[in-house]
């Protein structure tokens, strides 16, 4: 009984081998610290030198994936039978998009992000602040947090859904490769796989709740004094992770539905907060103008590289850090929207995920960021001292909120907004994980699902740890590295999406026309044109469309006349006289 009673539920080579890696990754970097820092960035340093291209060119080829299946016939497939229904409304789906953790990303580059590259032009071609800066600067923002940044997510997400729902295989990264690896996805292989979705996902979570924790922390500095120091970022990890592992315990409807719907509320309020007693006018404008940016400048920013080297360095600390960051925590994401997803088709499913975070995110970007820069022309230095000049990017949103009324309200408000799309995202985090190590949903004991949300936490402090003063600087580092394999990964999993739709999809019905004899007289042209074309009847109507049944027996019950073309061909010759009547039977014309 007692054996009974600790018998791990999850596969033991897929969780000891990410848990594994993760104590010895944590342990390995508290003892080494400075010189684990050093050999991250010298690693991270390489890679985006060499490997820039490589992950700017991929994601924009995935884009240019998605669209195709989007358009193809492929778009009417559902995520999950042929007759299953969305399982959320659209506003509550749309809502919970946003706990896989891109709101927390939102609220902590909203300011900071614009003012960034307005100072430091990423192209190299305009004065610092000035309008055709300042331009560039919404145009490179809207391309890092638009539809790219969406199209790492829905890949994975597409993937994970068809899979799951479609085939009814387990809710593992590795079942995504079922048409290429068939029954080996049971094996090591999958496993290997489904342990590196693990480990990206435990770090791609860690990357933002550190951001976010060096965000409160700047917020608590502004507001009452607090030291930004070590131990103020680890009480804060402490508590976002303990509020989380309530709200793991809590279940996915009542802890990750009710939060998100409460969160992007208090997210909307604030950002309705400085469109109303910021410049109004000026705000509303620029969301109109900021959908042509994106548009007019996207096709551009989506293929460059830099190749010329103008900026040398920018492209890295910046695209490539957010593209690897995504492609970190895509697994998680895609499968979490693809739990949401399940009963949407194809072309839903790309449409949404793709189309109304980006519309959201440029709404909030608007607003956000022209909004610092309006502080910010007005006085200059007040924003890009601290956060470009110092690298104090976290302060970016409260110093923006600290030029606006009623900022002790505001700026709490902020933190708990931060907070709960950090608690989300780690709830969210947890489930997920926990479905990849044992590849079934909700069958282990909630325990499991608190220790992933302990892992995440853990992963975080460490990051945070070794690298007091240059925190950010550390987090993007160790997820260019570990989003690599990831990667990699994806430029497989198109060919092995596209194989499996393909394999279960029916024959493409052929297109049906009127057929035509050899028309050499007036009479015969008038005679052929006079006979209707397939489906419809001499005056022109269409016919319906018959209906098949099934008796008890689940035999074909065909209502109304059948006409057949050819020959109809039974063994049991005597049976078919008695159940069939033949009205009509038709044989090909004989070819002139």
């Amino acid at each position: 009984m007692t054996s009974r009673k600790f018998r791990l539920e999850s596969d033991p080579f897929v969780l000891l081998g990410a848990v594994g890696f993760i104590v010895v990754f944590v342990i390995g970097t508290i003892a080494l610290g400075e010189t684990a820092q050093v050999a991250f960035a010298d690693v991270a340093d390489g890679l985006m030198a060499n490997l820039g291209w490589f992950y700017i060119g991929g994601v924009s080829m995935v884009f240019i994936f998605l669209i195709v299946v989007f358009v193809s016939r492929f778009g009417r497939v559902k995520l999950g039978d042929d007759e299953a229904d969305a399982e959320y409304p659209l506003p509550v789906w749309f809502a919970m998009l946003f706990a896989g953790g891109m709101g927390a990303t939102l609220m902590f580059w909203g300011v900071a992000e614009a003012i960034n590259h307005a100072w430091n032009v990423p192209m190299a071609n305009a004065e610092r602040m000035s309008d055709a800066a300042i331009h560039q600067a919404f145009a490179f923002t809207y391309y890092h947090f638009g539809i790219h940044m969406w199209v790492i997510m829905t890949l994975p997400g597409l993937a994970l859904g068809y899979f799951i729902y479609k085939r009814k295989l387990p809710p593992r990264l590795s079942s995504v490769f079922a048409p290429l690896l068939g029954g080996r996805i049971y094996d090591w292989p999958g496993k290997i796989i489904d342990i590196v979705a693990i480990i990206g996902t435990i770090f791609g979570i860690a990357v933002s709740v550190g951001l976010g924790v060096l965000q409160i922390n700047a917020g608590m500095n502004m507001l009452w004094g607090v030291p930004l120091v070590s131990w103020v970022e680890m009480a804060i990890i402490a508590f976002i992770t303990l509020v989380a592992c309530i709200s793991v315990a809590s279940g996915l409807d009542r802890g990750i539905k009710i939060l998100s719907n409460l969160n992007i509320g208090l997210a909307v309020l604030l950002m309705l907060f400085i469109l109303v007693t910021g410049p109004t006018l000026t705000l509303l404008k620029f969301i109109v103008e900021s959908f042509g940016i994106y548009a007019s400048t996207m096709p551009e920013l989506m293929f460059w590289v830099d190749s010329f080297s103008h900026n040398p360095g920018w492209q890295g600390t910046w695209t490539v850090f957010y593209w690897a960051w995504s492609i970190c925590w895509s697994p998680y994401v895609g499968m979490f929207i693809a739990r949401i997803s399940r009963g949407r088709t194809v072309r839903e499913f790309i449409g949404g995920v793709l189309l109304l975070p980006t519309l959201f995110v440029t709404i909030w970007f608007a607003i956000f960021g022209r909004a610092g820069i309006e502080v910010e022309l007005d006085n200059p230095g007040y924003l890009t001292g601290p956060v470009v000049e110092e690298g104090n990017v976290p302060f970016a949103l409260f110093g923006l909120l600290e030029a606006y009324p009623l900022t002790a309200v505001t700026a709490v408000l902020a933190m708990v907004v931060i907070v709960l799309f950090f608690v989300t995202s780690i709830d969210s985090a947890a489930l997920v994980v926990d479905m990849f190590a044992t590849g079934e949903e909700e069958k282990t004991p909630t325990w499991y699902r608190v220790g992933w949300a302990l892992s995440i936490g853990a992963v975080t402090g460490s990051l945070l740890l070794i690298s007091p003063e240059t925190g950010i600087a550390t987090l993007q580092e160790v997820v260019i590295i570990v989003a690599l394999p990831f990667f990699v990964i994806q430029m497989i999993m198109m060919y092995s999406l596209f194989k499996g739709m393909l394999d279960d999809s029916a024959a493409p019905k052929q297109l049906r026309t009127r057929q035509w004899e050899k028309t050499d007289t007036a009479e015969k042209l008038l005679a052929s044109e006079a006979r209707p074309s397939p489906g419809f009847d001499a005056e022109g109507n269409p016919l319906p469309v018959p209906v098949l049944e099934h008796d008890e027996e689940g035999n074909i019950v065909i209502p109304g006349n059948v006409v057949i073309g050819g020959d109809l061909i039974t063994d049991e010759a005597a049976e078919m006289e008695e159940n069939f009547r033949i009205i009509e039977q038709t044989r090909p014309r004989p070819v002139d």
